[in-house]
């Protein structure tokens, strides 16, 4: 039987139980191309003729389990037809294995991604494996569409409606434990036993587990409620104009029952109408641009190669950015030391950091207790001896920069490497008085480190190859995408954000409205608002900065007065908002000038356009990437030089 197949291996076991892996020949992942999905309904009609006892769905991958759809097979999707056929494609194909006699179980290792886990949902249990790397995720939001192949149907069935629209509204991932509490899987296994807990699973004859009186009546009499608070968080975050995918979903669920084949062509939440939106397309390109950051830093090998891995890193300033940095490493897994000028410097750090795990890790104090062993404060310094990679996060001082890691360069291993997380500095200086300058590279992260993905990684006039390969693999390894980028001052996005923020507040200088600034900014479609960036970063800081890279250019009035007040932003309570539980206070909005939200961005753009000429950046698809991983640049539009080339995006209104 297994010898017919190409995608999939089929056994029976002495218990007669159907044993299903995918494992596609030649690529790494597994992903639901045609071919694949054909091959799978062939299976089930070998099924139907020798009905098993049960059947498992396994992967054949270390990777995980299944990455979804076949994305390159969904790009050339461009008309209702097609839009139309991937819909029925999975829709029909998972319904009828949610339909078969006899019990099935996915047994999930490794990541679980949307159509991935549209499969395992048609599967009456779902076994998952305890390990870090196991998630499930409906992400396709995330690309511009819906969960069309069941997804929106079934998943309110098992976690409840508010819990299915936070996953398909955010593209946010559960591991295994979050998942099993939610009710998403039957049974979380340790990897020595999956074989068995699947199996028993399978053959349980258990019901599975009712969902609570409270969510049935959300998932049913009080559906719309429920769907019309997921479209106002929705509305606050992003417009329909940019955005319909979010939209979609609540209206498919709400109106359709789920599912995306019941909607007429015509109608704007339908797949068709979606696949032809020019923010599928555009979507589509920044999934690709990401995954061209992650092969940057993945393709390097430091395990057996010329490169040496980082095991341990010391992190210099238990400030804000070097105090996250260190948590970030420690949370990764690296041995951490952090130090500052005395224990009483490091505590803040450290009680910060230990909140953060706690909110990470929820009840496992186990996990909480291992991240907290691996970082270490270290007033002395003493971790530099031992260090693989020494990051300097100290203030923007050159002279006490340079004097910092000549002294790390006398007592650091000689392979270690050195790196600043400088924001405005030339690497070559800070590099100046090192008898080894090629040891130094810019690692460039921004705040805050928990959630900003992109981290520059800088290569100044000295630093040698294999320092900038091992700084990107060393960024990949920590779950970020490295950008490289070439010192210069700001280097790409920073460079390309003041201009940004500058033009803002030259607005408010012109009388409007900080509200006004911002909504015209999100309609355009950046992730956060310029002025409420500018209170974020900090009001001292942006001053600072302004006149590192604005040659000495005037600073904007309103700017000024904020902070002759006292008024920094965020971490004051007041800057050009009063902010209240982490949040900006904001008056009644007027309306939006048309126009606005380009005038905004032009600066940006041409910022951006100048670092690729300038070779800051290699080319206008890495600085795509750079500015909206970044520095939230509109991912409808694609990135700031695509926006610019295609002129196809617009400064809007919502409607």
């Amino acid at each position: 039987m297994s010898g017919q197949l190409n995608y999939w291996r089929l056994a029976r076991d002495g218990e007669d139980i159907a044993w299903l892996t995918f494992d596609r020949a030649g690529e790494s992942v597994n992903t639901l191309s045609s071919a694949a999905m054909r091959e799978l309904g062939e299976v089930l009609d070998m099924l139907d003729a020798a009905p098993p006892r049960g059947l498992v769905i396994q992967s054949g991958k270390a990777s995980g389990f299944i990455a979804g759809a076949d994305i390159a097979e969904f790009g050339q999707v461009s008309d209702v037809a097609g839009a139309r056929a991937l819909v029925e494609r999975g829709w029909a194909l998972f319904n009828r294995l949610a339909g078969v006699a006899y019990p099935t179980c996915a047994l999930v290792r490794g990541f679980c991604v949307g159509g991935g886990t549209e499969l395992a949902l048609a599967c009456r249990s779902i076994v998952a494996v305890d390990e870090p790397g196991t998630r499930f995720s409906l992400p396709e939001v995330m690309l511009g569409i819906v969960p069309g192949w069941g997804g929106m149907l079934r998943l309110p069935q098992r976690i409840g409606l508010p819990a299915a629209f936070d996953m398909m509204l955010t593209g946010r991932a559960l591991d295994a434990k979050r998942a099993r509490k939610l009710g998403l899987v039957d049974d979380v296994a340790p990897a020595r036993l999956m074989r068995e807990h699947a199996r028993a699973c399978l053959l349980s004859g258990r019901p599975r587990r009712a969902l609570p009186l409270l969510q049935r009546l959300l998932s049913g009499p009080l559906r719309g409620v429920v769907a019309r608070k997921a479209a106002e968080g929705v509305a606050r975050r992003v417009s329909r104009m940019h955005y319909p995918a979010p939209y979609a979903i609540i209206e498919i669920v709400r109106d359709f029952g789920g599912n995306a084949q019941a909607l007429p062509d015509a109608h704007p939440a339908s797949m068709a109408s979606l696949v032809s939106h020019p923010t599928t397309a555009n979507l589509q390109r920044v999934y690709h641009l990401r995954e061209r950051l992650r092969a940057i830093g993945k393709d390097v090998d430091t395990g057996g190669g010329t490169l040496p891995p980082v095991r341990r890193v010391h992190v210099i300033g238990a400030g804000v950015m070097g105090g996250d940095i260190a948590a970030w490493c420690a949370l990764r897994g690296l041995t951490v030391t952090l130090q500052d000028q005395g224990i009483e410097r490091i505590a803040p750090a450290m009680q910060r950091v230990a909140k953060a795990f706690a909110r990470k890790f929820r009840q496992d104090r186990k996990a909480v207790r291992a991240a907290l062993d691996r970082l270490i404060p270290d007033p002395t310094g003493a971790g530099v001896a031992g260090a693989d990679l020494v990051i300097e996060a100290i203030y923007e001082n050159l002279d006490a920069k340079q004097s910092l890691l000549r002294d790390v360069e006398l007592r650091a291993k000689p392979d270690a490497l050195f790196a600043t997380n400088t924001s405005s500095l030339r690497v070559e200086d800070i590099a100046a008085g090192l008898q080894r300058p090629e040891r130094l590279v810019g690692i460039h992260f921004f705040n805050p480190v928990d959630r900003m993905m992109l981290v520059e990684v800088v290569r100044g006039a000295a630093s040698a190859d294999d320092a900038v390969r091992r700084a990107a693999a060393f960024v990949a390894a920590l779950d970020k995408l490295p950008l490289p980028v070439a010192s210069s001052p700001g280097f790409l996005v920073n460079a390309a954000l003041g201009p940004y923020m500058l033009e803002a507040m030259k607005c408010v200088d012109e009388g409007v409205p900080s509200e006004v600034v911002d909504r015209a900014a999100l309609d355009f479609g950046m992730v956060m608002g310029p002025i409420e960036l500018v209170d974020t970063v900090g009001l001292d800081i942006a001053i600072a900065a302004g006149a590192r890279l604005t040659a000495g250019a005037a600073a904007p009035a309103c700017l000024l007065r904020h902070a002759a007040a006292g008024q920094l932003g965020r971490k004051t309570g007041r800057g050009f908002y009063e902010w209240k539980d982490g949040r900006p206070v904001r008056a009644p909005l007027s309306a939006v000038p048309e126009g606005l939200g380009r005038r905004l961005v032009e600066p940006l753009v041409a910022v951006t356009r100048r670092c690729v000429e300038l070779g800051v950046v290699a080319d206008a698809d890495l600085a795509d990437a750079g500015l909206i991983f970044g520095a939230g640049f509109a991912p409808c539009t694609g990135g700031p030089l695509h926006y610019d080339s295609c002129n196809t995006a617009t400064d809007g209104k919502t409607t």
